[in-house]
């Protein structure tokens, strides 16, 4: 079980979820909320994360604000005033308080995202080069506008897309796999089968939660992690 922190955040304050190993010490990740804000499901990833052997991090990019799971116009309402500068701030303040952690092992760190999260997920790898080793996207990446520049990204990549995804269509996933790896980046975006949007959400507020396709791609995620986050 982890618990609320604060962290500076480029001369300001942020809060986040911090989960750490029964071990007390371990590689870093950040975890990124999906649109309902920093909820029940994204700490249980980061718990999750730390069970098996992480320092888990997830930033509050809502400061506070969350939507039920029920409530999805709510949700779409705070993603879309989420101002894009201070995400981004928290998020890297996130990264260097996680660097800076007496119970980090490792020098790179990680970080995992779901739905909007997904997104972010590589919005930082692109704005945090210097610190982000490994991604790991689910059903979710940026489009249109949202865009970064891809070339500054150093972080390997193992992104988990949905086939019905209305959200992040799997035909654009595989379009930007393509893209990434003609630059000559580390990356695979596998579309699953079968799956729906959110398939990983322990809250299952979507109705597409798939719990066998959980139990088969969370051991290949931390392994993944952990072989591109080694102890420093």
């Amino acid at each position: 079980m982890g618990s609320l922190i604060d962290f500076q955040s480029n001369g300001d304050t942020a809060s986040g979820y911090l989960a750490l190993p029964d071990g007390r010490r371990g590689p870093g990740v950040i975890v990124v909320q999906e649109w309902w804000g920093l909820d029940s499901g994204i700490k249980e990833m980061a718990d999750r994360l730390a069970a098996a052997g992480f320092v888990a991090l997830a930033p509050d990019l809502y400061h506070g604000e969350l939507a039920g799971h029920t409530e999805m116009d709510k949700a779409g309402e705070l993603m879309q005033s989420l101002p894009p500068e201070r995400a981004a701030r928290d998020m890297s303040g996130a990264v260097d308080y996680l660097a800076e952690h007496d119970a980090t092992t490792s020098d790179g760190i990680g970080v995992m995202g779901f739905c909007m999260g997904g997104m972010l997920t590589f919005l930082l790898a692109a704005q945090r080069p210097d610190r982000i080793a490994a991604a790991v996207p689910f059903y979710g990446f940026p489009q249109g506008d949202s865009q970064p520049d891809y070339r500054d990204i150093e972080a390997a990549i193992q992104g988990h897309m949905a086939e019905h995804d209305d959200f992040f269509p799997p035909d654009a996933a595989r379009a930007l796999e393509a893209e990434l790896q003609a630059m000559g980046k580390d990356v695979t975006l596998t579309v699953h089968p079968g799956s729906g949007h959110a398939f990983m959400a322990p809250h299952n507020a979507l109705g597409t939660q798939d719990q066998a396709l959980y139990d088969r791609i969370w051991p290949q995620v931390t392994e993944f992690l952990h072989s591109h986050l080694p102890p420093n």
